[in-house]
C-alpha cells in the first residue's frame, strides 16, 4: 500500500488531495497547524507549524517509516502593509523556508533509498513582480527555483521532484476581492497533482491560459521598471 505525507492537509488543496489518495488506497499522514479535516482509517493527523523550531523533529518522527510521496501544500499570502512589516518574513518562513526544511528532512532519505517523490505547490505568481504582495511572489519564485534545481540534482538518484504552479484555486487564500481569472476548485487541483504523481514531471503549470495572462503582466511591469 503506497504511503504519503502531506504538509498542509487540513484545508484546501491538501485536504482534497488527502481525501483522493485515501480513496485510492494510500495511507496518508497529514501535518497542519489546524485540526484534521479528514477522518479515515488510512489517515492520521499531526498538528504542526512549519514556522516552529520543533517542526523539523515533528516531521522526522511523522515520516517514519519513509513515505513514498511527500507533498508540501501549505502556503500563505498577505498584501503589503507597512503597519505590519513582520508579516513579510512570515510569508517567506511558510512558503519558502518551510518547504526547504521539509525537503531537508525527506529528500536525503529518499535519495538513500533511491526511491520517492517530493512535490511542492508553488504558484504562477513566481514569474511576476507584484507591488501589492511582493513577499508572496518572491517567496514562490524562490520555491520554484529551489524545487527545479533539486529535481535536476535528484534525477540520477531515482527520486522525482515536481514543482506544481497553479493560478487561482478556490481556497481561503483566494477570498480577497478582485478578479480571479480561470480559477479552479481545490478538488480539480488535487486531480492535477494525482496526475503529477503518476507522470513525475519536473514542472507542472496549470492552467496555461493563466500563464499567458501573467506573461503579459510580467512584461508590462518590466517596461514600467525600465522606463522609471
Amino acid at each position: 500500500m503506497p504511503s504519503a505525507i502531506i504538509v498542509g492537509a487540513s484545508t484546501g488543496i491538501g485536504l482534497a488531495l488527502a481525501g483522493r489518495l485515501v480513496a485510492a488506497g494510500w495511507t496518508v499522514t497529514g501535518l497542519a497547524r489546524s485540526a484534521a479535516g479528514l477522518e479515515h482509517a488510512q489517515y492520521r493527523h499531526v498538528v504542526a507549524d512549519v514556522r516552529a523550531a520543533s517542526y523539523r523533529d515533528v516531521l522526522a518522527a511523522a515520516s517514519e517509516p519513509l513515505p513514498d510521496l511527500c507533498v508540501y501544500c501549505t502556503g500563505i499570502g498577505h498584501e503589503l502593509d507597512f503597519a505590519q512589516p513582520t508579516r513579510e518574513s512570515d510569508v517567506f518562513a511558510t512558503n519558502l523556508v518551510g518547504a526547504v526544511i521539509t525537503a531537508e528532512v525527506i529528500v536525503p532519505r529518499m535519495v538513500a533509498a533511491r526511491a520517492g517523490h517530493f512535490i511542492g505547490l508553488s504558484s504562477q505568481a513566481d514569474r511576476i513582480i507584484d507591488r501589492d504582495a511582493p513577499s508572496y511572489a518572491a517567496s514562490k519564485a524562490g520555491m520554484s527555483s529551489y524545487l527545479e534545481g533539486l529535481a535536476l540534482a535528484c534525477r540520477a538518484h531515482g527520486v522525482a521532484v515536481t514543482n506544481v504552479r497553479f493560478g487561482f484555486v478556490d481556497t481561503a487564500m483566494a477570498k480577497a476581492p478582485g478578479p480571479k481569472p480561470f480559477m479552479i476548485s481545490a478538488d480539480r487541483a488535487a486531480q492535477i497533482i494525482e496526475r503529477c504523481i503518476r507522470r513525475r514531471p519536473i514542472r507542472k503549470t496549470y492552467p496555461l491560459r493563466m500563464a499567458a495572462v501573467l506573461w503579459l503582466v510580467r512584461w508590462g511591469t518590466r517596461i514600467r521598471i525600465w522606463a522609471s
